[in-house]
């Protein structure tokens, strides 16, 4: 018998990827699984009921239970329908993986308010929308699992993903929130940040991927030979701990982050302070400008200095050789 046996879930944007690769191992342990995706093409646009029907296809001929829905998780009402689909279907919903996303990289000079509207409905209202509904029937039943998709664009920063990063950002901070909203019922909430390819990935163009690797921002199989990275690295691989979430023997794992990319699994560790300085009275402003260079920010860099031809005021002067 699967972990997942009797079980109903839902899984967001499952047709392609990430999700897809969950669908198919949630069925696979014995998950019965509503399959969504409105087919969109990676920044939003377009409709093709394809991707969905044909997991569903594949579940059913492994010998599962699927039913395909394909509306948006960014309308609200949609999301209302989708959770009713698996209550229509199945008669009850145990899981919720919110994974449906899109990607429309610009840099911040650059960003159109469109843009950053469409990124921020699909990701951030859209796990709103899909969770509200949900967490209804999983409060009243006293049992339930919730599994977000952040990122580390938005947990460390993404050159030409301020849409994308603020509204992973605030995944991360929803899940820890709705943790705490549910956990005296029973239900988990908790949020997977991938690395893997996938259809949105291979959308960066290459001047961003330079940007991020001047800025020392790599994905977490970088410490790897590169066959193995790209071995490692497909979306098939994020599948298993979203599985164990969902399980009942995850019973006590609850707001928690965790990176997950190929054979790596890390716990995020939440922000807190890392030093401090402080005094009885209000800090004055010459204080400040003293102590906080070489006390409070002693160790740590800028993610993105200007280059050292570019005159900067306050930046030391440094003498010619």
């Amino acid at each position: 018998m699967g972990a997942l046996e009797g079980k109903v879930a839902v899984i967001t944007g499952a047709g392609r990827g990430i999700g897809r690769g969950m669908a198919l191992l949630f069925a696979q342990e014995g998950a019965k699984v509503i399959v969504n995706d409105p087919g969109v093409h990676p920044d939003g646009t377009g409709t093709d009921a394809g991707p969905a029907d044909q997991v569903v296809a594949e579940i059913r001929a492994a010998g599962g239970e699927a039913f395909a829905n394909h509306d948006t998780v960014a309308d609200a009402a949609a999301a209302e329908r989708m959770i009713q689909t698996a209550l229509d279907a199945f008669g009850q919903l145990d899981i919720l993986v919110n994974n449906a996303g899109i990607l429309r990289d610009r840099m911040i000079f650059n960003l159109s308010e469109e843009d950053w509207d469409a990124v921020i409905a699909v990701h951030l209202k859209g796990h709103f929308n899909c969770t509200k509904p949900a967490s209804i029937i999983m409060r009243q039943q006293r049992h339930g699992r919730i599994i977000n998709m952040s990122s580390t664009s938005g947990i460390i920063g993404n050159a030409g993903q301020a849409n994308y990063g603020a509204a992973k950002s605030g995944i991360a901070g929803f899940t820890r929130v709705v943790a705490k909203d549910l956990g005296r019922y029973g239900v988990t909430c908790n949020a997977i940040a991938p690395g893997a390819a996938t259809r949105l990935t291979a959308t960066v163009p290459d001047s961003a991927r330079q940007l991020r690797a001047r800025a020392g921002i790599t994905g977490a199989a970088s410490n790897r030979p590169p066959s193995a990275a790209m071995q490692l690295r497909e979306p098939e691989y994020v599948a298993p701990m979203a599985a164990y979430l969902a399980t009942d023997d995850a019973w006590n794992v609850n707001g928690q982050i965790f990176h997950v990319a190929g054979g790596s699994v890390g716990l995020a560790w939440h922000p807190t302070p890392m030093r401090t300085i402080w005094k009885p009275d209000m800090w004055t402003l010459d204080e400040l400008c003293e102590i906080v260079p070489g006390q409070l920010m002693a160790g740590t860099s800028n993610p993105a200095p200007p280059p050292p031809d570019l005159e900067v005021p306050g930046r030391p002067v440094q003498a010619e050789a």
